[in-house]
């Protein structure tokens, strides 16, 4: 596998004629570095197991009141984030920390909690979610772009605040449509009908052009106000209005703390509904289909609530996606999203909100990091580019997480029904895959 895809590489020569060029120092560098971790991976597995019943077993658990305080000190940190970054690296540095390595990461955060409501909660297998994600973005697009303009052109500066409700409802609406067909299907076939959804909803946004314009996209999209004062240079924007000197990092982080309102939102959402019929039905349903109808749930609307509310947080991270970027194509939009954020919600552990959010954090993170690595040059040439790379080194990392960690970061959990005191439930109690 590694000989085609490292050990080869296209290049252009003079005369522009197509070429292979062999890079066999950075084969053998790979192939080592992946056989020597092989060989520790047997070790410390083949040690494991030897010394699984003569050695007591080492569990490390921090005290409860770190566990406890951990959740609102993360909150703090993010909540100052953008200021220490924009005090520390000045205005023009700034914003590529707080999109990149902020905004960037709560949007996935968002996605992922949205997801890990249908995955985690429901164990509904849905490798199309990107459609909903979409679907918002789109619904956002047009609607201030031709509906606002062509109708009420006057609240321009209020499209997001208006269209941020209706992106969720159209969303949570298509969502209620997948879960209509699919609703005697489970497990793998599930996922196949989902995958096929997804598809459909990119390759309608392709070629109808009509509507969406093809792959060309939609741009000049309205961006969010300060409730109703633009972030502009003129006297009516948000910095004339508070003697600020105008800069375009106010509205950076502005839109930093309004995705982190939205994921809040979702959290709280999530929580509450867990705590409700309808989440311990989601619970159920994800443990035993058969024995929830036999206790007379209906499994029809169970299915169809978790899609739509699933949806819905999808629609609004869609939303603010093309809010903040002014222009949206289908490209943005493909299989691997779907993919990424699903692997999200599974290394995080399913049904977990704490590890969703870390493996956000590393997975987006940690890709976002590779294009920092220019010093790898200097090791591999200068013609190395870690982003080329970036696939391969996150499935290597997921292969070991999943190894280490087989049920996610946080295996345990926390039941919302409880006798007379509430316990975590060990991982070990839980089986691989479900929540």
């Amino acid at each position: 596998m590694f000989g085609p895809l490292i050990g080869f590489k296209t290049a252009q020569d003079m005369q522009n004629r197509l070429i292979i060029e062999t890079r066999l120092g950075l084969l053998v560098a790979i192939v080592l570095a992946v056989a020597a971790g092989r060989l520790a991976i047997s070790l410390w597995l083949g040690t494991r197991i030897r010394y699984a019943t003569a050695a007591p077993k080492f569990t490390l658990r921090l005290p409860p009141v770190l566990t406890t305080a951990l959740p609102p000190a993360a909150l703090v940190a993010v909540l100052i984030y953008p200021l220490m970054i924009y005090s520390l690296v000045g205005g023009s540095g700034a914003l590529k920390w707080i999109d990149n390595f902020g905004i960037q990461i709560l949007i996935y955060v968002m996605l992922a909690w949205g997801l890990n409501i249908v995955v985690g909660l429901a164990g509904l297998l849905d490798l199309g979610y990107v459609a909903f994600y979409a679907v918002g973005a789109y619904a956002y697009a047009l609607l201030a772009t031709q509906v606002i303009p062509a109708t009420f052109p006057s609240l321009g500066v209020w499209a997001f605040w208006i269209c941020l409700p209706l992106a969720g409802i159209l969303a949570a609406f298509w969502g209620v449509l997948l879960g209509f067909p699919v609703l005697r299907l489970r497990g793998d076939y599930l996922a196949i009908v989902t995958l096929a959804f997804g598809e459909i909803i990119r390759l309608v946004l392709i070629n109808w052009k009509e509507f969406s314009n093809g792959y060309e996209g939609i741009s000049s999209i309205p961006r969010p106000s300060f409730f109703g004062t633009p972030f502009t240079a003129a006297p009516t924007g948000f910095a004339a209005q508070w003697g600020l000197p105008f800069t375009p990092v106010y509205r950076t982080i502005f839109l930093f703390y309004l995705i982190v309102a939205l994921a809040l939102i979702t959290a709280w959402v999530t929580n509450r509904l867990r705590k409700l019929p309808v989440g311990r039905a989601w619970e159920a349903l994800r443990e035993d289909e058969i024995a929830c109808r036999s206790l007379g749930i209906n499994t029809v609307n169970t299915k169809l609530t978790a899609f739509a509310i699933g949806a819905m947080f999808g629609g609004f991270a869609g939303s603010f996606f093309a809010a903040r970027q002014g222009f949206i194509s289908p490209e943005s939009f493909t299989f691997m999203e779907s993919a990424v954020i699903l692997a999200i919600v599974v290394l995080g552990g399913m049904g977990s909100l704490v590890g969703t959010a870390i493996a956000a954090v590393a997975m987006i993170g940690g890709t976002e990091l590779l294009r920092e690595l220019d010093w790898m040059k200097a090791i591999f040439g200068r013609d190395f580019d870690p982003v080329q790379y970036r696939m391969l080194i996150f499935g290597l990392a997921m292969v070991t997480i999943m190894v280490w960690k087989p049920r996610g970061f946080v295996s345990t959990r926390m039941p919302t029904a409880f006798l007379k005191s509430r316990r975590a439930v060990s991982g070990a109690l839980v089986k691989e895959g479900h929540g």
